[in-house]
């Protein structure tokens, strides 16, 4: 009893130090709260539709299963207020009946959730090996010069988040970019900058498709199933012809 006590005690510690792979940015944090304050300047609880929603969840999973839907109210909480501030964890751990330091380490863990305020628009950046052959360096490199950051940085409106990411599972439509909810395929630098050029301005272009090819064919045209699929049941009569009678 006293153990978890004293790890609720320190969880504002926990979640407000300074965390090497998940840091805002690398300048002064622009907030400073401490654990007298924490619980006054972030309240936090679901609106009348997401409580709603939050119930329905719930009730998706038995009694008996209910942790099951901590990363969907998770995700609830953060859309709803923009990060996971620590209230926010203590609330979905309630609504869980689940130790607030348990929910703490799973928000922690997957970096889909932010434990600090992040930007308007999210900007997620692939650089795994796929990508990597199809020029996300250069990808990478335009979005920080256009916006003025660097990786796991904010800017100072709170405009834009710029983050480095992996296993965005588009390796085909590679080189591609997350912005918020919507990706953003087969990107070379020219696109980007107009991609970016009109984030800036306040538009939101729809998610784009695969140029010159339908979803994921090859851009040098199809290497496989190049003939009409044979019908249902072909070779078959040859097969039983060649078989022995029993």
């Amino acid at each position: 009893m006293f153990a978890n006590l004293l790890r609720l005690y320190q969880l504002p510690r926990l979640v407000l130090q300074a965390l090497p792979s998940r840091a805002l940015c690398a300048s002064e944090p622009r907030f400073k709260l401490d654990a007298c304050n924490i619980y006054e300047k972030l309240k936090f609880e679901f609106d009348e539709e997401n409580k709603k929603q939050a119930e329905f969840l719930m009730c998706s999973y038995p009694e008996a299963e209910r942790r099951a839907a901590l990363l969907p109210l998770l995700d609830l909480a953060q859309r709803q207020h923009g990060w996971l501030p620590i209230t926010a964890i203590q609330t979905v751990a309630e609504m869980l009946k689940l130790e607030p330091f348990i929910v703490w380490e799973v928000a922690n863990f997957y970096t889909m959730f932010n434990l600090r305020p992040t930007g308007k628009l999210s900007l997620k950046i692939c650089l795994t090996t796929p990508c990597r052959l199809r020029g996300c360096e250069e990808i990478m490199l335009t979005c920080e010069n256009m916006l003025k950051l660097k990786d796991d940085e904010t800017s100072d409106d709170m405009q834009f988040s710029l983050n480095a990411s992996s296993g965005m599972g588009a390796c085909v439509n590679e080189p591609v970019i997350a912005v918020n909810d919507d990706l953003y395929e087969d990107l070379d630098v020219l696109e980007t900058e107009k991609l970016l050029s009109e984030l800036k301005l306040g538009k939101m272009p729809p998610a784009s498709q695969c140029r010159d090819r339908f979803a994921s064919e090859p851009r040098s045209g199809l290497t496989s199933l190049l003939m009409e699929p044979t019908p249902a049941g072909y070779g078959m009569q040859e097969l039983y012809s060649k078989l022995k009678p029993c």
